[in-house]
């Protein structure tokens, strides 16, 4: 056991991340009753700036529509020709001549999927899975483009038993005969694992033991959070625990320095009768947290700051997949592009700021100073004249009842007010602009198109208006000495837990 975790720490201290930058890809499925054509994928993933895709095949098409737009294309062999690919050189030669070389570097190849989970999916197929990845790369070293395209093969986080605490995990022993040669060729090959991982599973088979915040990345106090007994590690998200404990399973096999990409991971937007959680405001939370997770560098508590680069389960609702209804709600747009629900993101840059209405709004900064949003709310509903009764008490932006809901609603009217110039979009550096449509409920924001495709209402205040003066600085008076209480109860709550 001493030698064990000493090999452990050692994996801890000598783990080196990948070189590029973290990304947040997106899966492509095509089980489309009207699937798009490649011309119009292609011009979805440049208005979404999305700049990585994996493909479940080499689709000719797709492959030349991706063509010149510089977006890192990921393709894969699909499980039916593994058999014929792991006992071939030949034939994977054709298949790489085929399907990477005609379209390298024209279209940016980065990484090739041999098959998709297919030692829980296709088992009569694992025993020729290595040697199938093993003759793709020796076709890439034939073809000089070993160094610029990865070979892997996504695997279930099924395999990972005893997964928390995530110290304690490992691979299902029986597919070792599988496993250890693939670990010897991802690591000698500077590849990476390819991990699929879906929290709302883990949730849903949970029964109960999972609490859907912590499935959600939503924030946890302290005492909700899971602690490794043995690490002492705090979790706060089942992603996280399932990316460290693929770490600890591999360094089990005496591995190191085999980074972890998510090949898929994302929430279902909708279910059947017995998959209530299956909804848009979940899946919106979840795909909308992983990709701040990802951009803010958090990294995982075993591997803090070394972000997992991760793409999200999927582009396009699928209404041809089979089985439960959720199978088919997985999708960040309908098949005429049009997002399923707008994500909640700031500072991610424009990458999947879903909103193709091409509006822009003023929100607050993620992690700004609740002191500094404070008072710029109290400038906004003052000297800034925004018309801030939608906030009071009754009305419909009063909820929730926050400093960064009402700053977000000031804001934002304020912006639109001045005519969406980047200087009304500051505040003193505690607001940012962002594509993503704040509006929530009844409380339609300035500029915002509602379900019924109407504009939300928005009427500048007189500039000289002495009656919207006053009511503003009696808003912001209340809402100051609502935010004395609410900082003297979370005080107050925090010496009654000392």
């Amino acid at each position: 056991m001493a030698l064990h975790f000493l090999l452990l720490l050692l994996f801890a201290v000598s783990f080196v991340a990948a070189d590029e930058e973290p990304f947040i890809g997106v899966n492509i499925g095509t089980d489309l009753s009207d699937m798009p054509h490649p011309t119009q994928v292609v011009a979805l993933l440049k208005a979404q700036q999305i700049r990585h895709v994996r493909l479940y095949d080499a689709d000719q098409a797709m492959l030349l529509a991706l063509a010149k737009t510089g977006i890192q294309v990921v393709v894969t062999v699909p499980n039916e020709e593994i058999l014929a690919i792991g006992q071939s050189n030949s034939t994977a030669a054709n298949w790489v001549s085929r399907n990477v070389v005609a379209h390298y570097p024209a279209t940016n190849i980065t990484a090739i999927c041999v098959g998709s989970e297919v030692l829980t999916t296709l088992p009569n197929a694992a025993k020729v899975l290595v040697s199938a990845i093993k003759y793709i790369h020796s076709a890439l070293v034939a073809s000089n483009l070993d160094r610029q395209v990865k070979v892997s093969t996504p695997l279930s986080s099924s395999i990972i038993l005893d997964s928390f605490p995530p110290s304690q995990a490992f691979f299902n022993r029986s597919l070792n005969p599988v496993l250890v040669p693939l670990l010897d060729f991802l690591q000698s090959t500077g590849s990476y694992l390819m991990l699929n991982i879906y929290p709302y599973y883990d949730y849903m088979q949970s029964n109960g033991v999972i609490p859907l915040d912590y499935a959600l990345f939503k924030s946890l106090p302290p005492n909700k959070e899971a602690v490794d007994s043995n690490t002492l590690l705090h979790y706060t998200n089942v992603f996280d625990a399932m990316v460290d404990a693929a770490y600890f399973a591999i360094a089990f096999l005496n591995y190191t320095n085999i980074p972890v990409v998510v090949t898929e991971s994302g929430w279902p937007s909708k279910g059947g009768s017995n998959e209530p959680d299956a909804t848009v405001d979940n899946a919106n939370t979840y795909n909308s947290n992983l990709i701040k997770h990802v951009f803010n560098k958090t990294g995982t508590p075993k591997h803090p700051g070394i972000a997992v680069s991760t793409y999200i389960y999927e582009l396009y609702n699928e209404d041809m997949k089979p089985g439960p209804l959720s199978e088919k709600n997985w999708g960040l747009f309908d098949a005429n592009g049009t997002p399923i629900y707008i994500l909640h993101l700031t500072e991610s840059g424009a990458v999947l700021a879903n909103d193709t209405s091409n509006n822009t709004f003023c929100i607050a900064k993620d992690g700004a100073d609740p002191k500094m949003l404070q008072a710029a709310l109290d400038w906004a509903c003052g000297p800034g004249k925004v018309e801030c009764s939608p906030l009071l008490q009754g009305q419909p932006c009063y909820e929730p009842d926050n400093v960064i809901a009402h700053a977000n609603y000031a804001f934002d009217t304020y912006y639109h007010k001045m005519g969406k110039t980047p200087d009304a979009c500051d505040f003193n550096g505690v607001a940012t602009i962002s594509t993503s449509d704040p509006s929530h409920g009844s409380c339609l924001f300035p500029g915002s198109v509602g379900k019924n495709g109407t504009l939300g209402n928005f009427t500048a205040p007189s500039m000289n208006s002495t009656n919207s003066d006053s009511s503003a600085y009696k808003f912001s008076s209340d809402l100051r000495i609502r935010s004395l209480l609410m900082v003297a109860g979370f005080l107050l709550w925090g010496v009654v837990l000392l």
